[in-house]
């Protein structure tokens, strides 16, 4: 078992009072482990930087508790905690050189200049801008900025760093350099991170698990892969990546596999080995476009449903076809690789047009039967 760093424990946090009071979250519990890169997912409003404050002390839970290796933190303030916040803003000071922005906390705690600027050139050279530390911040670059803010706030050790949507404010191109940067600290430091973004992409690429959060609640909580293959709620199926949802009667064969009747459209085999919160009733499934494929009608076989192409996207590696089902009461979107010129016929592409009749298969291991 992992060792456990940070945990919330039935916390609850609410804005306001009376009938106006907000509850930004709502019987959370969570465990956070040791040298671990940990994600909290989810849009605007969702609760996760609510989270985060209360795991900083910049907010004090309304109820529950917010642990630190099984110590309470309630009646911690922010800098007698071990553990430091790098914000979107980065906060560095303007008339500070970069080498005394990073030696500024550490003099605050009573480290002496020499070895607060030893440990000043160490960060720099471990975020790779080690001839910077006499510039100042108004000549570095928003990515450098945002090195000098992790270097700062990693040079006291601590021992969990909380990251407050470090990225959004940078360009598309620097924010993918910046994840993998981020992700080589972590690993290079084995300090717990703490990561709160609404972009998936993100958290898909950095993350060891990652909590999908809405409305004040944690969701799932799972490594990337499990969150994107195994969605327990059709919330986190639509928000992280794409997906198809079909609605029907969920049936079990004479066989003992369970099967998905979609009224109108046809029956979907969900194989044996799936698993499901129900095993009858109905229930929404959800598909990944990527796993579905594509055969002209008529090549009907067990685990096809015939449609019509209503619609054609081509976006580079992949072309994207809309079809829909039973005469429009149901749809899908199906992802398919382009085969980019290749002479092989049994792995080159077929191309379809709209309005062409097709069938769509779908592999018993690709639905999952989602909890809401």
């Amino acid at each position: 078992m992992p060792e456990i760093v940070v945990a919330a424990r039935s916390v609850s946090k609410s804005f306001g009072s009376g009938t106006g009071a907000v509850k930004a979250l709502d019987d959370v519990s969570v465990d956070i482990f040791h040298n671990e890169f940990f994600t909290m997912l989810g849009p605007s409003g969702c609760g996760k930087t609510t989270l985060l404050r209360l795991i900083g002390g910049f907010e004090q839970a309304t109820s529950g508790e917010i642990l630190l290796e099984g110590a309470a933190l309630q009646d911690l303030p922010p800098y007698k905690r071990p553990i430091n916040t790098v914000f979107q803003s980065y906060a560095l000071f303007p008339h500070l050189t970069v080498r005394q922005n990073i030696t500024f906390g550490l003099e605050m705690k009573g480290i002496d200049r020499k070895q607060a600027n030893a440990r000043a050139d160490e960060m720099l050279e471990l975020v790779q801008l080690a001839q910077y530390g006499d510039r100042s911040p108004s000549q570095l670059s928003g990515g450098q900025q945002q090195r000098i803010a992790l270097a700062r706030a990693l040079a006291p050790a601590p021992k969990v760093l909380l990251l407050d949507e470090p990225l959004s404010a940078l360009d598309l191109k620097l924010r993918k350099e910046m994840q993998i940067e981020l992700k080589r600290l972590q690993t290079e430091t084995g300090i717990t991170f703490v990561f709160v973004t609404h972009d998936q992409e993100e958290a898909l690429a950095m993350s060891d698990r990652i909590a999908v959060m809405q409305a004040g609640h944690i969701l799932q909580i799972g490594a990337p892969r499990e969150i994107y293959e195994q969605p327990t709620h059709r919330f986190v199926a639509d928000f992280i990546g794409e997906s198809n949802f079909l609605t029907g009667e969920l049936l079990t064969s004479a066989q003992g596999d369970l099967m998905l009747r979609v009224d109108g459209v046809g029956d979907v085999s969900l194989g044996e080995a799936i698993t499901a919160p129900q095993k009858s009733g109905q229930v929404t499934v959800s598909i990944r476009p990527e796993r579905l494929s594509l055969d002209p009608a008529g090549e009907s076989k067990e685990g096809r449903l015939e449609g019509l192409v209503s619609g054609v996207v081509y976006i580079g590696t992949d072309t994207a076809y809309h079809i829909e089902l039973g005469g429009g009461q149901q749809s899908l979107r199906v992802r398919m690789q382009n085969s980019g010129g290749t002479a092989d016929a049994q792995t080159e592409t077929r191309n379809f047009a709209k309005g062409d009749p097709v069938s769509v298969t779908i592999p018993a291991d690709a639905a999952r039967v989602l909890m809401d």
